[in-house]
């Protein structure tokens, strides 16, 4: 009997075929092609196939994600193929994937981030030179996010938030639709709130009428960076994954998911989050808003960061912070609505 080739970490990647899950959408479908080309470009002799599937997420379109229920709305179906070794890899936008995740996983990779914040794109109807707070009182704002709608009542109380679900193509092709002056429920928005890493991935960068800052509304947890998710079980796939792991990111997006976790948030809950890292110095920036956008909690911690262990040490330094002021009760407040 031949006896199997024992894999041995850090030696050139033998020849091997991977495959590769992934949802449908085409953003999904963008972002899953970029990791297969880099992951190429490292191992030329390894060839990769994508396997696309829809998930509880993106089938249930009629609702609200929070009112959808659960975790892993946009992942369950893909770990499963991970746990039965259909697929070596799934590749996800790292803010769909739950800060806990199954035994046996874990994210082999943190790409390197694209721009994590939130941007508008308004109604082709209005001025260029439109904003947020420039749009008229009971102007209607499409967002699929809670935290994004809290934050951005907030700042803009005169604004009328409501939810849009479906793939960035869809939510634009609502937009695109709507009449933003027309009285007709669910289409009159007058502009969407997307994550600026998806419409950047799909080249629709020119749309984007305004950026919102952090002193506007804080991201969500690991936006912007794409987590490719694997079995501990698999030495292979996991040194496979390290040439695609960018390093910095991975650290702020370990604190911010650190910070999450400790707060026991989930992605349909009202955190908001930022981080920069200057050297080893890492910035940690959070807020917890009730979903009426009338009280509003943010701290930040800046600590020394140079190992994963101390980077989620400050995610839940900054969460106990929050804590502390009372993040708990809005926290509950949000899921009791929800």
């Amino acid at each position: 009997k031949k006896k199997k080739k024992k894999y041995t970490p850090g030696t050139a990647m033998e020849a091997r075929h991977f495959v590769v899950g992934t949802r449908k959408s085409e953003l999904a479908m963008v972002q899953t092609n970029s990791v297969i080309a880099a992951l190429q470009q490292k191992f030329p002799n390894c060839s990769f196939t994508a396997e696309s599937q829809e998930t509880k997420g993106d089938k249930i379109l009629d609702r609200p994600l929070p009112k959808v229920g659960g975790k892993s709305l946009f992942t369950k179906e893909l770990e499963d193929d991970l746990l039965s070794g259909r697929i070596h890899f799934a590749v996800h936008s790292l803010k769909d994937l739950p800060t806990t995740l199954p035994p046996n996983l874990c994210v082999g990779a943190m790409c390197e981030r694209e721009d994590p914040r939130d941007a508008v794109i308004f109604h082709p109807s209005l001025p260029k030179d439109t904003t947020l707070a420039s749009l008229p009182a009971g102007a209607v704002v499409g967002t699929s996010s809670l935290r994004r709608s809290a934050q951005l009542l907030h700042k803009f109380p005169h604004l009328v938030f409501e939810s849009v679900r479906g793939n960035l193509n869809t939510r634009l092709r609502k937009l695109e639709e709507s009449n933003p002056t027309g009285q007709e429920e669910g289409a009159r928005f007058s502009a969407l709130v997307l994550a600026a890493a998806g419409v950047r991935r799909m080249n629709w960068t020119a749309r984007i009428g305004q950026y919102l800052d952090r002193e506007t509304c804080l991201h969500a947890v690991g936006q912007g960076c794409i987590g490719v998710e694997c079995s501990t079980q698999r030495p292979d796939v996991l040194e496979l994954l390290k040439a695609v792991n960018h390093f910095p990111t991975e650290l702020c997006c370990r604190a911010e998911r650190a910070f999450m976790r400790r707060l026991e948030g989930g992605c349909s809950t009202p955190v908001g989050v930022y981080s920069c890292l200057n050297g080893s110095e890492l910035l940690l920036v959070g807020s917890v808003t009730s979903l009426d956008g009338k009280t509003a909690l943010q701290e930040e911690i800046k600590h020394k960061v140079e190992t994963a262990e101390e980077a989620e040490k400050a995610g839940v330094v900054l969460a106990e912070k929050l804590k502390s002021l009372g993040a708990d009760a809005i926290l509950q407040s949000a899921k009791a609505e929800h």
